[in-house]
This record gives C-alpha cells, sequence and structure tokens, in this order.
C-alpha cells in the first residue's frame, strides 16, 4: 500500500512527490480516516505522512464510534494513546462500546480544556467515576450519553461540576416502558442546568411536571427533543408554552427517522447501538488504499 502512496504524480509534465502536499492540506486528508487507519496504515506510509499524523492539531478530535468492535485491538490502549498525542489540546471526544472510570478519568486529567464528551454503551462506568471525572472539566459544552440508570443519581454532578453545559443529550434504546414514570432527570436538570440551549430527552420518563420544572428553569433552552416521552402530554398551557419558546421542538410521537440509534425494540442479536455509518461524515473503517491515493490526487489537481 505505501508504495503507492509514495508513486510520484505526473501534473503537467511536471513529476511531483506526496511529500509536497501541503501540511495542512496532508492533515485534512488523514483526519479523516480512523484511528486504526492512522496508527496502523497512514502513519506507516512514509517520514512526512508520519509527521503529520504526530501533529497535536491532528487529535483535538476524536472519534471511536465502533471502535471496540475492531477485532485483534485493544480499544482502550488505543484511545490512551491518541489522547496523548493531543498533549492536552483536545476539544471533543465520542466513544462506543468500551471505557472504564479509569478512562474517563484518564481523558479528564489530560483534556482539561474538553469541551465535547459523548459516549454510548459503557456500562463499567460507575456513578462516582463519571462525578469524579466531570469535576476535572468546568468547560464542558456539550454531554452526550447513552442512558443508563447512572445518570439518575449524577445528572445533578453533571450541572454543578459543569457551569458551562450547553448542550444535553441523553438517548435510549427503543421505546420508553409504560411503568416508568420518574421526573427525577428533569428536576436535577431544571435545578442545575439553567443554560442549557439543546435538550434531548429520548424515551424519558418525565411528566408535564418536570416539563414545566426545565421550561421555567431554562430559559435559553431553544431546541428540545422529547420523542418517546409518552408520559408528557402537554396538559394547560404547556403546549402553548413550549411552541412560544422553542424554536425547535420534537413532541413525543415525532418521527424518529434522524434518531442516531435504533429506536424500536430489537432482538438479542441486533446490535442496537449502530448509527447512521455516514453521520460523521469520516471515512469507514474498512478504507482501501485506493481511496485515499484518490483523494490525494484531487487534491494535487488544485496545487
Amino acid at each position: 500500500m505505501a508504495s503507492s502512496y509514495l508513486t510520484p504524480v505526473v501534473k503537467d509534465g511536471e513529476c511531483r512527490n506526496w511529500s509536497e502536499l501541503p501540511f495542512e492540506l496532508m492533515s485534512s486528508i488523514l483526519c479523516r480516516l480512523d484511528l486504526i487507519g492512522v496508527f496502523e496504515n497512514a502513519q506507516k506510509v512514509c517520514t512526512s505522512w508520519r509527521r503529520v499524523c504526530k501533529d497535536p492539531a491532528m487529535w483535538r478530535k476524536i472519534d471511536m464510534y465502533n471502535l471496540g468492535l475492531d477485532l485483534g485491538y485493544n480499544p482502550e490502549i488505543i484511545c490512551r494513546h491518541a489522547v496523548d498525542r493531543s498533549q492536552g489540546g483536545l476539544v471533543g471526544i465520542n466513544i462506543w462500546h468500551f471505557g472504564t472510570d479509569s478512562l474517563l478519568n484518564y481523558i479528564a486529567d489530560s483534556s482539561r480544556n474538553l469541551r465535547s464528551l459523548k459516549f454510548a454503551l459503557i456500562s463499567p462506568i460507575t456513578t462516582e467515576g463519571l462525578t469524579e471525572a466531570l469535576v476535572k472539566l468546568p468547560l464542558l459544552e456539550e454531554l452526550e450519553l447513552f442512558y443508563n440508570r447512572l445518570l439518575e443519581d449524577s445528572l445533578k454532578a453533571v450541572g454543578q461540576s459543569c457551569p458551562n453545559l450547553k448542550t444535553l443529550k441523553l438517548n435510549c434504546l427503543g421505546i420508553a416502558p409504560p411503568w416508568h414514570v420518574s421526573d427525577d432527570d428533569a428536576l436535577a436538570i431544571a435545578e442545575t442546568m439553567h443554560g442549557l440551549r439543546f435538550l434531548q430527552l429520548f424515551a424519558n420518563g418525565l411528566t408535564d411536571v418536570g416539563l414545566k420544572a426545565i421550561l421555567d428553569n431554562c430559559p435559553d433552552l431553544e431546541h428540545l427533543d422529547l420523542r418517546h416521552c409518552f408520559n408528557v402530554h402537554f396538559s394547560g398551557d404547556l403546549k402553548k408554552r413550549c411552541y412560544e419558546r422553542i424554536k425547535v421542538l420534537r413532541p413525543p410521537n415525532d418521527s424518529t427517522d434522524d434518531y442516531p440509534y435504533i429506536a424500536n425494540d430489537t432482538s438479542d442479536d441486533e446490535d442496537p447501538f449502530v448509527p447512521d455509518a455516514n453521520s460523521d461524515g469520516n471515512f469507514p473503517s474498512d478504507y482501501s488504499g485506493d481511496d485515499l491515493y484518490d483523494i490525494c490526487m484531487r487534491c494535487f489537481n488544485y496545487l
């Protein structure tokens, strides 16, 4: 693979080498690969590519969506290595299918400027581990979690530790069971997250009481997603208040076509945690050498 990358390109009778691509352009290309592609392929092509791959600017955002499913790799080791390469400049990270209290706190200790934290299906993380990490992230503006029980005890800690939080997404699989009725999450949000602008509570058990508390205490809220929150009935003037104040309202029965997770009950042999593979605009993990070669060729045409 490396030999094809290093083959000189002939343009207008002039022989040019891949290493002549501007640093910023090469970085823009390589940062679209997944982490396995960078560590196992791109950085081994040549010295100039390795220099780009080790540049901290390449690691300001780390996306480890579904890399925990790649056989033969330890995703936690890869994640720590990627965090190290950011040299404290990490501003956003997305983790799927793996994670521990130790890893979450390693990220927090190494990335005090973190603005965005997203993770899903990380059952080993405890309430204490999440709280300990978030205390170290006062600049956090976006938190997206795949809903689990630990949140019911830690949402207040989230709000108290992250005063700059603007976006909170609590995702859930399937339809909330009819016996799940609880305003605990909503009341914790209303009490501690007054600066929220974007709130997603998918399949949450909140009722009109919780919704009213959120509207009363989150004056900057612009986007409210209540899909599959079937205990919300918009009693009294709640519906009017929502439509007058909220720019984008997703009511309980709204379409889930754009929901990034599977929103239906699934059988045991299905993976409910796989979003649209093209949603982040990155190359898939099984990209071919020809894909990257073609991209580089197109870039040369603009030089």
